[in-house]
């Protein structure tokens, strides 16, 4: 998976990579160079008293070694280029296919582990793109070039090499073995403190009211000290492999000059070629290092790829149809056809046998008991779930093979907990529709019951809101929610208990200002208050996910039982 998501991201700066390879290649090479021009200085300059040999050989080496740090420069330029456009070239793709999951696989994956791994796990994986372009080239060139280079000064010596490159990939080896479970383990348990830390921001109100501060913290207490766990075993283990390294180092140089040393008092090798094996012996050991230091990162980027494939590879239930249908015949109406709907794992369905019809400009209410389905009946008008029996069709055409853009450009939905952005109270009612004026604004604001407040707020439309819309009430967030779905100018309005956080005069006055204002544009409306249904063209009655009842307030009130108990358990609370 880490290989195949490499290549689909980094193809498309293919150039930037071969010119990272080239100046790597330059970069290596003057590596290898200027030991053998260091050994030459020693053996024919400073041995013959030779001043001009030096400095000419020592101007040589000098510009090598501008040149080499010119170029690594360059190719570290290119790499980081190149490895950061493919992270955000991956972390749009993910986003973008999270924006088209349905509940069912935001549920599945979990809020907060989607945030890791379009965060943290596309940082494992650029960051392994970066440092495999730079060491890609000079890893094996030092190595290799440096065993061809370390042979030709000196063939005695070489059986140190032949010791300690393989003493160095069995210690790497060893420890890069027992890493890669340690980095599964370590990103499960970042998705974790992801998750309560989500959880406890998101339900800080909750936990206060409950005074359960002490019990939280211990339950992120827990869950950062088992990542504090495998973190440290993971650092241990970095710790381990580069001490030993330095070891196999140290000795290797050790008996280079100690083996060397007696050869050079034989008068078998000059002193420069002994202090040029010596460092090609350090590249070689240091190219090895690199490949080792790569080795490591491959485990931890290779678990966060597989995780970033995963969501890449998710199938949405919202599946878009092949030929999408993007002509509707009745726009507004809204039709359930014999409509069954089971959970993924579910028993028995929600809903089941739900058949109805609400025509262009018709006020449908929907009422029923706690757990009746009827969030889940108004979630599949806009397609946030697909039937699992049963059709519905909006404007006259199946939603499933409805284009979908268009479909959600037809229906204003308020959901049951309405939600704001970060922003100004305008770029809030604007996200229903860019290009709408400020008088379209104060005009939704005026049917919404918003306009008082918003003009009481410091810097009125251009208030600021803060996320999720927690500086204002529950009432004016429920308003502008309800403000911002009209300013979108839908066919069709799909209320989802948007009112029950306004007291019953509001109420009223909403409704009937949405009743005045907007006679053409199809009304759903989910409530738990008879008050706010009694005035529809036709009540739906659910009842354990079954359709009990439907007529108007007065014929349900006749005939229907169910729609009986909910008035009259009701009946005290409203008079």
């Amino acid at each position: 998976m880490l290989v195949k998501l490499l290549f689909r991201y980094l193809k498309t700066y293919r150039w930037l990579l071969l010119a990272v390879l080239l100046f790597q290649f330059a970069s290596a090479m003057a590596s290898l160079y200027l030991p053998r021009l260091n050994a030459n200085i020693i053996d024919q300059g400073v041995a013959r008293g030779d001043t001009a040999y030096i400095w000419s050989t020592g101007t040589l080496m000098l510009a090598i070694s501008l040149g080499q740090i010119t170029a690594s420069v360059i190719a570290t330029y290119f790499a980081a280029r190149a490895a950061m456009s493919a992270g955000r070239d991956i972390r749009r793709d993910v986003f973008e296919k999270v924006s088209g999951f349905s509940e069912r696989e935001v549920s599945q994956f979990g809020p907060g582990s989607l945030i890791t791994r379009n965060t943290n796990d596309v940082q494992q994986v650029q960051m392994l793109a970066m440092m495999g372009a730079t060491m890609l080239v000079t890893a094996p060139l030092l190595a290799i070039g440096g065993v061809v280079m370390a042979v030709q000064q000196d063939v005695g010596l070489s059986w140190l090499i032949a010791v300690s490159v393989p003493t160095l990939l069995v210690i790497a080896g060893l420890v890069i073995s027992r890493m890669v479970p340690l980095f599964r383990r370590f990103q499960t348990k970042l998705d974790a403190v992801n998750r309560i830390m989500r959880e406890q921001l998101t339900g800080v109100r909750v936990v206060r009211a409950f005074v359960r501060e002490d019990i939280e913290e211990e339950r992120f207490r827990g869950a950062n000290d088992d990542i504090r766990v495998v973190g440290r075993k993971v650092g241990s283990l970095f710790v381990l492999l580069f001490p030993l390294a330095m070891l196999v180092l140290n000795v290797t140089v050790v008996g280079v000059i100690w083996f060397g040393g007696i050869q050079v008092d034989a008068g078998n090798v000059e002193i420069g070629t002994l202090f040029a094996f010596m460092q090609y012996v350090g590249q070689i050991l240091m190219g090895v290092l690199m490949a080792s230091f790569m080795t490591i990162m491959i485990p931890r980027a290779a678990v966060s790829a597989e995780r970033i494939g995963e969501v890449l590879a998710s199938q949405s239930t919202l599946a878009r149809p092949e030929r999408p249908v993007r002509d509707f015949p009745t726009p507004g109406g809204v039709a359930f056809d014999d409509v069954e709907f089971t959970y993924p794992g579910a028993e028995s369905p929600v809903l089941q046998g739900i058949t109805f019809e609400a025509r262009r400009g018709e006020t449908l209410a929907i009422v029923g008991s706690t757990g009746s389905g009827k969030t889940t009946l108004v979630s599949l008008i806009p397609r946030l779930f697909d039937v699992t029996g049963g059709a519905v069709r909006v404007g006259g055409v199946d939603v499933r093979q409805a284009d979908l853009d268009l479909l959600w450009q037809g229906i204003g939905l308020v959901p049951q907990r309405p939600f704001l952005f970060t922003g100004t109270v305008a770029s809030n009612l604007r996200f229903g529709r860019e290009d709408a004026t400020d008088d379209e604004l104060w005009a939704a604001l005026e049917i919404a019951q918003g306009r008082d407040f918003v003009e009481e707020m410091d810097g009125r439309l251009e208030a600021r809101i803060s996320q999720g819309g927690t500086n204002v009430s529950g009432g004016q967030r429920q308003r502008l929610a309800i403000a911002r779905a009209i300013v979108h100018q839908p066919d069709i309005l799909v209320f989802d208990d948007s009112f029950s956080a306004l007291d019953l005069r509001t109420d009223a006055r909403l409704r009937q200002a949405l009743w005045r204002e907007l006679p053409e544009v199809t009304k759903v409306v989910v409530a738990q208050r008879v008050s706010t249904v009694t005035g529809a063209d036709r009540i739906l009655v659910l009842d354990g996910g079954r359709m009990v009842g439907l007529g108007t307030h007065d014929e349900l009130l006749a005939a229907n039982d169910t729609y009986r108990e909910i008035v009259d358990s009701q009946l005290g609370v409203e008079a």
